[in-house]
């Protein structure tokens, strides 16, 4: 009786020592995919008993810790997972990379349009400020599109400004108004609803971008990490991922 009581009072005095000793699955990758991600570790995580950690953004911002523990690393298209094993080649196993799901481009214009933009050709216009994020998941995006409809050297003359990040690009989207337009991910449209309004690209004429996801080398978990991968791939996580806009 008094051991069960000391261990009671124990548990309720430290409750974060016990909850700190629960497994962890760790992921990491960039801002992009955040939040399906985060999403589907929340409720993998309440059945399971587990938690699971998702730390997006710029790579410098994790990657000394990802290195300790990361179980999962996720990219925001294929080939920035490419890169990442490239550039650490120690810390991702190739043979459990696996596709999540594709997102399409798209374009972002301030709320109610006031440049009335209605197509990607609208861009070339004068007097149309375009943003770009020339890094991350969107290296490449616009002029791959543009070139589509001949459109690069009429969209680059209206780009005034490029960052290396979203998060940058972000920043400079909230904070400066003259800004009209960013040829970016449908997606970032679910995260950026109050500064935000879709202008969609017909598929036929869209660029779409993967989500790729590999096991490292030091999980110590790699049993609950395949099985996460599996629960993302399954028509539950399928749904929470077309939820944030991907396809």
């Amino acid at each position: 009786m008094y051991k069960l009581f000391y261990t009671a009072a124990f548990l309720i005095s430290f409750p974060t020592l016990f909850l700190a000793q629960m497994d962890t699955l760790y992921v990491y990758g960039p801002g992009g995919p955040f939040a399906p991600i985060n999403e589907s570790a929340q409720i993998f995580g309440k059945k399971h008993q587990l938690f699971v950690k998702v730390v997006a953004g710029p790579e410098d911002h994790w990657i000394a810790q990802a290195k300790q523990n990361a179980d999962l690393i996720y990219g925001g298209a294929e080939y920035m997972l490419t890169s990442f094993a490239m550039k650490h080649p120690d810390l991702v196993d190739p043979t459990t990379r696996q596709e999540l799901y594709k997102r399409g481009a798209a374009i972002l214009v301030k709320p109610g349009n006031p440049k009335n933009i209605r197509s990607l050709k609208d861009l070339t216009k004068n007097g149309i400020a375009v943003l770009d994020v020339n890094g991350a998941g969107q290296l490449g995006l616009w002029e791959d599109l543009a070139g589509k409809q001949n459109a690069i050297e009429g969209i680059q003359k209206n780009i005034k400004n490029s960052f290396a990040n979203t998060a940058l690009g972000i920043a400079a989207w909230k904070a400066d108004p003259t800004y009209d337009a960013w040829i970016n991910y449908e997606s970032w449209h679910y995260r950026l609803q109050d500064f935000t309004q879709v202008v969609k690209i017909p598929k036929f004429k869209n660029v779409y971008r993967g989500t790729p996801i590999a096991l490292t080398t030091i999980s110590r978990q790699r049993t609950m990490a395949v099985q996460f991968i599996d629960f993302m791939r399954s028509t539950e996580g399928h749904s929470i991922f077309k939820k944030w806009g991907w396809e």
